[in-house]
């Protein structure tokens, strides 16, 4: 896969002046814009962390955002945008399922969101003590549901999730014990824009979960300069023995979610995947 569908690539816009980014859907779900505009203001706390787009105004139909001026990504801006993602994610989160202090506050015990803004997937959030036992039960298992209430999924599909939510403890390898960070949580490549003065957070899925899973989403759909992007990570913050053999096990819930959105190859390259993690 080289690139994230079109329903995902950018959302739709509604009246806005010509200096503002406006996201819009009549009828959108309870919260999803306050849960971004929450995410997005999460992200820009940590000093050091990557520059995020600034909220300009937020409703329960839109969300108006500054317009960042498009520029060419260079291997500069990339090394620096790795090193400042490390920064971000240093910052920590309270436990791996966290979401946004300032979402939870008006939305206690609401889910979060992932996916395109027509068809937004719920998201658990919560508190988990281990990063395994998060996955499963906050990724992993309601996505297999969300794909078998489709039709998209099946009891093969259910065997074999469970057969690897059995052996996430063994999978996460070295990185086990990592405490929870703070995630963009949906950084493909198109939610990472690129201005003079370097990369823009945009479009995220914020909460607290494992540092390899921003990374390997960087990895799922061609981020530019990636190799310059983990140099500069691994300069701020040295990743956990082993993390290149993790890279799909972090890639596993976005494409089952895209499995469950957009169908076709992305069912039987996430049951491919499955398979081969399953053992």
């Amino acid at each position: 896969m080289s690139e994230r569908p079109a329903p995902g690539a950018r959302e739709a816009l509604g009246a806005a002046p010509a200096d503002v980014f406006r996201k819009a859907r009549r009828g959108a779900p309870a919260g999803f814009f306050a849960c971004e505009a929450a995410g997005l203001a999460w992200l820009a706390e940590p000093p050091g962390g990557p520059r995020v787009a600034r909220v300009l105004g937020v409703g329960d139909d839109h969300l108006d955002l500054e317009r960042v001026a498009p520029a060419p990504a260079t291997a500069a801006a990339a090394r620096a945008f790795g090193g400042a993602l490390a920064a971000l994610h240093d910052a920590g989160a309270p436990a791996f399922g966290a979401l946004p202090p300032g979402y939870t506050a008006r939305f206690p015990g609401a889910a979060g969101f992932f996916g395109p803004l027509g068809d937004p997937l719920p998201m658990p959030g919560g508190a988990w003590p281990t990063w395994a036992e998060f996955y499963a039960e906050a990724r992993l298992r309601p996505v297999l549901a969300q794909g078998r209430a489709r039709g998209v999924l099946d009891g093969d599909d259910e065997r074999l999730v469970e057969r690897v939510c059995a052996r996430l403890p063994r999978l996460a390898g070295a990185a086990a014990d990592d405490p929870p960070v703070r995630l963009h949580g949906d950084l493909w490549s198109g939610n990472v824009l690129w201005s003079a003065d370097g990369a823009v957070l945009v479009d995220p899925a914020a909460h607290g979960g494992h540092r390899e899973a921003d990374l390997a989403m960087l990895a799922l759909f061609g981020a530019p300069h990636l190799a310059e992007i983990l140099a500069g990570y691994a300069a701020a913050h040295p990743l956990a023995r082993g993390w290149r053999h993790r890279v799909r096990l972090h890639q596993l819930y976005p494409l089952a979610v895209h499995a469950v959105l957009f169908g076709g190859g992305y069912v039987a390259e996430t049951r491919a995947l499955l398979r081969d993690l399953a053992g």
